[in-house]
């Protein structure tokens, strides 16, 4: 069995063809979206947040949303920049939307990636300490949240009160019991998962990775999931870790599939540059007729790996087409493969 969701990143343009064509549309259709996917059988539905940029953005009130128009699914991000986030306040505002969600956020976070604006995060009042760098404040961010996250008390009470207080150290309230383990951290390197698998943090990998080493994307992600794994073996927490694997999946069977993802567009890794230092591996689509999709993701080594699949899906092609790409892997692949 492996777990199966969805991944949006809730594009949204008023340009032809579009059936997302303004901010409320993104959110309103990512919301019936997550409903569509629970009454499928999915496990998970799974939301990008950017900045600066016409998709999803502010992921709390999404989720809280989604929480409440659903019952079973698991209600998470991949991911939210860090760089961004006030750890104090993200953990507030998680702990209510976990709250409404009955405890089933998964809440996926990172350094963030190339931006729409330079130093994004400047606009929104953050900087950087002497000596470090906008990935050392994400990370340091992350230790606070996740201490903040074990639910002990550190703020001084007022010696007056406007509410009576539980006697010690106050925390953050609301506290959602469990909510500290269900952090995944979404790493581009070796490096990164090790640090994550060390804080006890779950993995999330994407369809880019840091180029280490010249191999496969599935390679390289494989062997990012076994280091993850032995540094957590290594760190001795007790539960099991999870990992996630991201990709772009379509199963053909229709006119309307062949005509949006036939042919052999996007069919094989690319390299590109994300910034002017470093080299990176994009991963490949996959489109083809159900059984040769369960051929080739057999071979896919790092969705192997992981106990977790998201299918990152084109939401501006509407509710209905995605529920159809969603149904398909659910019914006609991943039988076929062991996942259900």
């Amino acid at each position: 069995m492996k777990s199966i969701g969805f991944l949006s990143f809730g594009h949204w343009a008023p340009s032809p063809g579009s059936h997302t064509r303004s901010g409320s549309d993104a959110l309103l259709q990512s919301i019936e979206l997550a409903v569509a996917a629970e009454e499928l059988g999915a496990d998970g539905a799974y939301f990008r947040v950017h900045h600066f940029a016409r998709q999803l953005g502010s992921p709390f009130p999404l989720l809280a949303a989604v929480g409440a128009r659903t019952s079973r699914i698991e209600i998470g991000t991949a991911v939210i920049d860090m760089r961004y986030e006030n750890p104090r306040y993200f953990a507030e505002d998680a702990g209510a939307a976990d709250l409404i969600a009955g405890g089933r956020l998964q809440l996926g976070i990172s350094r963030g990636s190339p931006e729409q604006v330079v130093d994004g995060w400047r606009y929104f009042g953050y900087e950087p300490a002497d000596g470090d760098s906008d990935a050392d404040m994400a990370r340091k961010g992350t230790e606070v949240l996740l201490e903040v996250l074990e639910g002990r008390g550190f703020a001084e009470p007022s010696p007056r009160p406007m509410f009576g207080n539980p006697p010690g150290l106050l925390r953050i309230e609301p506290y959602s019991e469990g909510l500290r383990d269900r952090i995944w951290w979404g790493s581009g390197s070796n490096t990164t998962s090790v640090w994550a698998a060390t804080l006890g943090m779950n993995l999330q990998t994407s369809t880019l990775k840091f180029d280490e080493t010249g191999e496969p994307l599935h390679v390289q992600q494989r062997k990012q999931i076994e280091a993850y794994i032995e540094a957590w073996k290594e760190a001795g927490h007790s539960r099991e870790p999870r990992v996630s694997v991201s990709r772009s999946i379509f199963a053909l069977t229709t006119d309307q599939d062949v005509a949006y993802f036939g042919g052999d567009r996007n069919s094989s890794d690319q390299i590109g540059m994300i910034d002017e230092q470093t080299r990176a591996i994009f991963g490949r689509s996959y489109a083809a007729e159900p059984d040769v999709l369960v051929k080739q993701l057999a071979d896919d080594e790092a969705i192997q790996a992981a106990d977790t699949l998201l299918l990152t899906v084109p939401n501006q092609l509407g509710v209905d087409y995605n529920a159809h790409v969603l149904e398909n892997i659910l019914t006609q692949v991943a039988p076929e493969l062991g996942w259900r």
